[in-house]
């Protein structure tokens, strides 16, 4: 039985580090460019299986030799790629823009991502029947993981949710027959159509969700970590604070590390802990998963950064 089954996208990433957005009709010059391997379905499944997991990836590469380098980077991860399809399209590429004050902006276009449909997943029936947890985004189609999610169902296998990228007619119906749902700030004001300015506002279009039968509510909060909210408990576990070089893919680290913690037996709190832990050290590197340190790896930077 796999720890953890991840079912989503992947993607090459094409990082720009830029001083500056260039304006409508203006060339500029950019520092740094890099390429790397990510998708939001692909990171979560890097940052587990490098902690350890014994991880399952559904997804479907592209037909280039974009997607034959994927194949490759997952192996060499460790992660099973018996759920792996090879489409007819191209793979799917992720530009991403990162400025010095280490924010990004990512344009995705999902390329082979579409050709993960319903479909697919009845053909993997027995790799999400024989895992601890279902692993969900919103890189592929909505039709996709609501199957996902009612197969999980069927065979009484928990799902965690992670709703980006952010879609408005994403069914709440659904969001509620997951064990966790995980949005930041910025998804959980488009589900709820809810200001989330400041903590006070957060919380109000937590308990939205929450009301409407939402079990674990996990809003990430960035460097200053993760609100947990259920129906009787309210909780903020803080994160690390860290010198971030590039925060992209920092989301998808917490996730997935947060994804083995939990598989391997932790309290939610603990796993929270610890996932805040893993992802502060992601963002202290540049990349995406090249910034995923190994179970062994995150010791040795855990120590650094207190010491």
């Amino acid at each position: 039985m796999a720890d953890v089954t991840v079912i989503g996208s992947n993607m090459i990433d094409l990082t720009t580090y830029i001083g500056r957005m260039p304006v409508e009709g203006e060339t500029i010059e950019a520092p740094e460019f890099n390429i790397g391997y990510g998708g939001k379905g692909a990171n979560q499944a890097i940052a587990a299986a490098r902690l350890g997991s014994d991880v399952n990836f559904i997804t479907m590469v592209g037909n280039d030799g974009f997607g034959q380098e994927q194949l490759a980077n997952y192996q060499k991860n460790g992660i099973r790629t018996d759920g792996i399809g090879i489409g007819h399209q191209n793979s799917g590429v992720a530009p991403i823009f990162v400025d010095p004050s280490s924010d990004n902006r990512i344009l995705i276009i999902k390329g082979a991502n579409k050709e993960l449909t319903p479909a697919v997943l009845d053909e993997k029936q027995a790799l999400i029947k024989n895992s601890k947890l279902i692993v969900l985004q919103q890189e592929i189609s909505l039709e996709t993981n609501y199957h996902a999610i009612d197969l999980a169902q069927q065979f009484g296998v928990p799902v965690l949710l992670n709703p980006a990228p952010a879609n408005k007619n994403l069914n709440i119906d659904y969001v509620s027959k997951v064990v966790f749902f995980t949005p930041n700030e910025t998804e959980l004001a488009t589900l709820t159509g809810l200001p989330t300015n400041n903590l006070d506002e957060i919380k109000v279009a937590a308990c939205d969700l929450i009301s409407r039968g939402v079990e674990n509510l996990i809003i990430t909060l960035g460097h200053k970590g993760a609100l947990w909210v259920t129906e009787n408990h309210a909780e903020i576990v803080p994160g690390m604070k860290v010198k971030a070089v590039d925060t992209t893919g920092a989301g998808d680290s917490f996730i997935g590390s947060f994804a083995h913690y939990f598989a391997q037996g932790e309290a939610i709190p603990d796993a929270l802990q610890h996932a805040n832990q893993y992802a502060a050290m992601t963002v202290m590197k540049k990349g995406t998963q090249k910034s995923y340190p190994t179970a062994a790896e995150l010791s040795d930077l855990l120590a650094a950064a207190v010491d």
